[in-house]
């Protein structure tokens, strides 16, 4: 896995440098912490959220999207049609 275009598909390219001056892989990412994102020089806490939440998607096998959708509540169940 290519870690800066995995952070450039999160809008986040300007960590890349310490990322890779760290020897942080596809690997060693999923075991990436919050503080260990603090070590890396992410000063932004919003930067470290979406990082940590992409990485916790990253190992649960699925990509993170660009966006984040706003939380909706589940629609209510349709009655089942009768006969």
């Amino acid at each position: 896995m290519d870690v800066v275009v995995w952070l450039r598909g999160l809008e986040l390219e300007q960590h890349a440098p310490a990322f890779a001056a760290n020897d942080i892989d596809g690997e060693v990412l999923r075991e990436v912490t919050a503080d260990d994102l603090i070590g890396l020089g992410v000063t932004s806490i919003g930067h470290r959220r979406k990082l940590l939440a992409a990485i916790a998607l990253r190992s649960k096998g699925r990509r993170p999207s660009r966006r984040s959708r706003p939380w909706r509540p589940p629609l209510p169940a349709r009655p089942s049609a009768v006969s």
